[in-house]
């Protein structure tokens, strides 16, 4: 059974594309890419059918990073078949859990810097829209720092679903 993690910003293209493909490269390195099923999305719509900001595209690909992306908002019956609903800081984090059709999916919805242990207090990852090249950077900084954590609590998920 394919195990499901969906990345969650504002207008799906900066923050949450770019997780998403971190975060499917850590995958693919651990070999569990065949394993589990990683996609993005918004809470608002602003975006849809937009590709990914040409600024994160940059930064992406600088880093190596795939960029392949269209931007959809985050629909409620998308619960039932996710297993993890990264948010991307506090108030996507409170829009998700209200959004959520039962408490045992809102238990689903976590910060992704909840994963990064050197992180402290601020576990939000801030919108670089309105910024310069610098605010996408530091941006990928923190998800790469967060992507390990998740990667190791994912894969004690399906793990333990193996077993």
């Amino acid at each position: 059974m394919t195990y499901r993690v969906c990345f969650v910003c504002t207008g799906n293209i900066c923050r949450s594309p770019m997780a998403e493909s971190v975060f499917r490269a850590r995958l693919q390195e651990a070999g569990l890419d065949g394993l589990v099923e990683v996609d993005s999305a918004g809470t608002g719509g602003w975006h849809e059918g937009d590709g990914a900001d040409p600024r994160t595209v940059t930064v992406l690909a600088d880093n190596g990073y795939d960029s392949e992306h269209t931007a959809r908002q985050f629909q409620a019956s998308w619960f039932s078949r996710l297993d993890f609903v990264i948010a991307l800081d506090v108030g996507h984090l409170k829009a998700l859990r209200r959004l959520a059709p039962c408490e045992e999916d809102a238990q689903k919805v976590r910060l992704l810097r909840s994963y990064d242990p050197a992180a402290g207090a601020d576990l939000d990852v801030p919108d670089p829209y309105y910024g310069g090249m610098d605010g996408f950077e530091e941006c990928l900084e923190m998800v790469e720092a967060a992507s390990d954590g998740l990667l190791a609590a994912v894969r004690e998920q399906v793990e333990g679903r193996a077993a």
